[in-house]
């Protein structure tokens, strides 16, 4: 089911730029989405709820009453939800929240560089934030925790929040994503679909919703090119493409284990990746074998199979686990199990991951909904340089300077020879009329 990419015997490149090349990967072509939206976000901005209801109409087969989600139907969705789904819920939103408050650690930090001479860098948060949780192929309740706690513990001051608008639910998001919204406190809600969601909060709609300051939240690929057309106007966390699992595995993980989790993934999107890592053939032979039992059985089968055989799939075979590590490093994948003896220790030689699971008892669904850590998480190697969402995504670093006039004195020359070296001589100025003024 899953092709091979066979890198033993120094078939790996040594680069790994060159390594992640070779290496099995999901196309995700951004630029070419932008060009769809951007008349939509257009459309958004300048005509605001009428473009709204077209776009409603047109890609969500339901145009709601109303856009803002009433708070009957919040309160109504709360009393609904089942007890032990509610149960569910208050665990995850319990351990996210412990997890978060402790990401966010000290608000204020205070340098003295020299007698007089303070640097301190406090942390604000966002004034205002979009939330965004895609409702489409799967309604991704979980994203509604992900999202909100961390900006919460962070102290952002208003949340809004959208979710795309079902047919069967009356034009409404679905229930558990209000209910969600209604046991946070979220109770600005919009039923729209994302690549009009993202307009809608980074410009604005008149006597609808007011503009935020930043957007977060995962999406389809309209979504995120979107996201990417109003990064400037607007923070983003990132652009983040079909989900992925990497599992770096030995022969003594198992093979019902590693099989079960790399399905897990391929049901969320034929585009998701899944990538078996390992020097060992038994254990890629029995993950086969596991794989034809466990899709057969799965609700979702159709899909499953055409992750599982895409070209963002595979199992990769390398010399020995050192190498292993080489290609789990060079892939930065959103999700990384290591199944491996000592996964602890092989897991600090890991530079790039958006998350990892360690062992066989932390499968990444475990991070899915309610491990405590973040599911938002970077895709498409963009774990080598960016992290996932947190609380420290919702702040902003402020230095604040305060030098008293000795100490300004003390390193006055060298400022004004740094500003003349970068001929700026009003730079320099601005410290040496001080000095003028005090003698």
């Amino acid at each position: 089911m899953l092709r091979r990419i066979d890198l033993r015997a120094s078939g790996a490149p040594a680069e790994p730029d060159a390594l992640a090349s070779v290496l099995p990967r999901a196309e995700f072509d951004v630029e070419a989405a932008v060009e769809a939206v951007r008349p939509i976000c257009s459309d958004i901005a300048q005509h605001g709820v009428h473009a709204l209801r077209k776009y409603a109409e047109k890609f969500d087969h339901v145009v709601p009453p109303s856009f803002r989600v009433p708070a009957d139907a919040l309160d109504k969705a709360l009393h609904d939800l089942d007890p032990q789904l509610r149960r569910a819920f208050e665990i995850s939103i319990e351990r996210r929240r412990l997890v978060s408050r402790a990401e966010l650690g000290d608000h204020q930090v205070d340098v003295d560089v020299a007698s007089g001479a303070r640097v301190s860098q406090r942390m604000t948060p966002v004034d205002r934030v979009g939330l965004y949780v895609p409702g489409g192929v799967a309604p991704l309740a979980s994203t509604v925790i992900m999202n909100v706690v961390p900006a919460q513990v962070a102290g952002v001051g208003s949340l809004a929040l959208a979710s795309t608008p079902q047919r069967e639910f009356g034009g409404l998001p679905h229930p558990s994503i209000l209910a969600l919204c209604a046991l946070l406190g979220v109770d600005e809600v919009y039923a729209v679909g994302g690549s009009q969601a993202v307009p809608m909060f980074a410009y604005g709609v008149p006597g609808l919703c007011p503009k935020v300051n930043m957007i977060t939240g995962p999406g389809n690929i309209y979504t995120v090119a979107a996201k990417r057309l109003v990064k400037g106007l607007v923070g983003i966390d990132s652009e983040a493409g079909p989900t992925e699992i990497a599992i770096l595995a030995d022969d003594s993980a198992v093979p019902a284990f590693v099989a079960a989790d790399l399905i897990s993934q391929s049901e969320h999107d034929p585009a998701a990746a899944s990538v078996l890592i390992t020097d060992s053939e038994t254990l890629v032979a029995a993950v086969e074998d596991e794989l034809k039992l466990q899709v057969a059985q799965a609700r979702h089968a159709a899909r499953i199979e055409a992750s599982l055989t895409g070209q963002q799939s595979g199992v990769v075979l390398v010399d020995d686990l050192d190498a292993g590590i080489a290609v789990a490093d060079a892939y930065a994948a959103e999700h990384l199990e290591i199944q491996t003896r000592d996964a602890a220790a092989v897991s600090t030689k890991i530079n790039n991951a958006g998350a990892i699971f360690l062992g066989s008892w932390s499968p990444v669904s475990l991070g899915d909904y309610s491990a405590g850590s973040t599911h938002v998480l970077p895709t498409a190697g963009c774990a080598c340089h960016s992290s996932g969402l947190n609380v420290k995504s919702y702040l902003k670093a402020v230095h604040v300077i305060d030098y008293s006039e000795d100490a300004l004195a003390e390193i006055a020359d060298s400022v004004v020879t740094f500003a003349e070296a970068e001929d700026l001589p009003s730079h320099g100025r601005a410290i040496s009329i001080r000095q003028e003024r005090t003698r």
